[in-house]
């Protein structure tokens, strides 16, 4: 009846601003989360000192505007080491498979944010993905087995699909929050709810306590039956 359509980048700072809206989220009603691969293939960065400016100067707003936090580890770390690679793929496909054998994919996601914003990890890499699967509690070799599963042709199909939504919902890019009522798609401007995710939860209550009273409303419709 009612869903929120998350899509999002593990990469992109501003989802990272905007996690504790998904945390709010997650009390009130079925969140799906539909990775966008800002940063694939020929998109995908090294770490330079030209990025590493332009990086900084959002993760100084994001800050402001959020209270996230952005971890010594990360700035003075990640931030300057030039043989770090930034790609949307494998954690993409880490989120992917932590839905596919645990039902935890947005769990994954967060710990990947906060592994790469505060702890300064490469989550580019395999090692470092199966070691944050570990923190989460899910088995190394069955998490290895389903990482490999989602790479490759099922991820590249799954962000596919996104691009597909965000087409469809004239989503301006990450992060997007689309509400699903009976099938109909809208758009939430997220802007006035940036480190006020409580805000947030009281108006999805509020659309979610709408949507239940119009559908019983619909049922209580006095009609000819069949």
């Amino acid at each position: 009846m009612i869903t929120l359509h998350y899509i999002y980048d593990p990469l992109c700072g501003w989802c990272y601003g905007a996690a504790p809206l998904l945390k709010a989220a997650r009390r009130v009603l079925d969140v799906q989360a539909h990775g966008g691969g800002m940063m694939i293939g020929a998109n995908r960065q090294r770490v330079t000192p030209q990025l590493r400016a332009y990086v900084q100067q959002h993760d100084t707003r994001i800050a402001q505007l959020t209270g996230q936090p952005f971890g010594q580890a990360y700035n003075d770390g990640l931030l300057h080491d030039t043989d770090a690679v930034l790609d949307s793929e494998p954690p993409t496909a880490a989120v992917l498979a932590a839905d596919a054998i645990a039902g935890r994919g947005l769990d994954m996601l967060t710990q990947l944010q906060t592994a790469h914003y505060v702890d300064g990890r490469r989550i580019a890499e395999r090692s470092v993905l199966i070691e944050v699967a570990a923190k989460l509690g899910l088995g190394a070799s069955a998490f290895a087995v389903a990482l490999d599963s989602q790479q490759g042709e099922a991820v590249h199909h799954h962000i596919q699909a996104t691009r597909r939504l965000m087409a469809q919902v004239a989503a301006r890019g990450f992060p997007s929050f689309v509400l699903n009522i009976d099938g109909v798609l809208h758009n939430i401007d997220i802007a006035a709810y940036l480190g006020d995710p409580q805000a947030f939860q009281d108006w999805l209550f509020r659309q979610a306590d709408i949507a239940e009273r119009n559908t019983e409303l619909f049922r209580n419709v006095d009609g000819c039956g069949t």
